[in-house]
This record gives structure tokens, sequence and C-alpha cells, in this order.
């Protein structure tokens, strides 16, 4: 997206500490759209992404193949894959889809709006700082590619601290304020 005219950045303004707040227009011009599909390994922190002109199941089962095709997820006894609820990917239909293709994997679903339960949206929110910003769509795909290496080249995994016993105690705790929740989980997790 590109603003006409540019925004105006936030400056010193009159008196006593205000400043200027940043300006935005309104008006700009769409530049277009792409699908970055990406795999997001945690105990290695390697990225492996892939760019669609569009999201659908044929994009996303081409970076599940480029996935499965990898070592060392081709000879891993099981693999298993975290994924939101994207259309492309949702319900019993994509598990059966998967476990068809690789009977070594397996879809495990992340509550809907739960975005912040999936490593690869951290990855997600550093590209969109450090790679997307003020791309053009020409430019884009090669740019996201050369992020995903340089990234692969220098990161280390994410220092996650949250457990299945900090999920159950939040579902317990949402349970006892949230009538709905109360029976969530039936089980516990783990």
């Amino acid at each position: 997206m590109h603003r006409r005219p540019p925004s105006l950045s936030p400056g010193p303004g009159p008196g006593r500490g205000r400043g200027r707040a940043e300006r935005l227009e309104f008006e700009y011009r769409r530049g277009g759209t792409l699908a970055y599909f990406a795999a997001y390994d945690v105990h290695r922190a390697r990225v492996l992404g892939s760019i669609a002109e569009k999201t659908g199941i044929a994009p996303f089962m081409a970076l599940a193949a480029q996935v499965m095709g990898t070592e060392p997820y081709a000879s891993a006894r099981r693999v298993f894959r975290g994924v939101d609820n994207g259309s492309s990917h949702t319900g019993a239909p994509s598990t059966a889809r998967m476990n068809a293709a690789w009977p070594n994997a397996t879809l495990v679903h992340l509550p809907v709006h739960a975005s912040w339960l999936s490593q690869v949206e951290i990855y997600f929110s550093i590209v969109q700082r450090q790679a997307i910003d003020g791309a053009d769509l020409e430019v884009l795909a090669d740019r996201l590619m050369a992020f995903q290496s340089r990234y692969n080249t220098m990161a280390e995994p994410f220092d996650w601290k949250y457990t299945r016993h900090d999920l159950n105690g939040y579902l317990h705790r949402l349970g006892a304020h949230e009538p709905m929740f109360a029976a969530w989980p039936p089980t516990s997790l783990g």
C-alpha cells in the first residue's frame, strides 16, 4: 500500500513539549497481494517458506511437500505441524489430506483466535517489520525469500516458556469466569 502523498513523521510542535502527531494520508494506491506460506521449526529456528499468488489448498500442500521432503522431517517417525485455522488447512479434511500424503505427519489445529500460541506468528511479526513494510509487489517475493535465507543463518530458537501446564491453568481460570468455557478442557492437555 502506497500513500499519496507520503505520511508526515511526528515532529516538534508549538509550546510546552507538545509535538506534531504523525499525519497519515487517507488516500492510497494498492500494490497488489502475495501469499507467503512458512513453516517454522521451533527446535532449530529454521524457516521453510514459499510464495504463491493466492492462498489455497494447493499452495499449502506444496509447502507441506517442501517440508516433508526435507530432513529431518522426511525420515522422522512422527512430525507434528501446528497450524492456524486458515481455509486451506482447517478441519478434518485437511487432516485427512495430510495423513494420506504423509502418514507420519499430524496436523495440530490451534484454537481459533490463539495465534499467540504459534511461534511462526512471531516470525511473521519480524518479517512484517524488517522485510515487508514499504516493499513494492514487484520486489516483494525476492525480498521475502532473501530475508528468510538471512534469518535462517542467524536465528536461534525463541525462548518459549509457555507450557501445557500454563495453558491448562489459563483454561481453568477462564472457565471460572466464563460459563461457556466451564467444561473446557474436557480433559487436561498433555
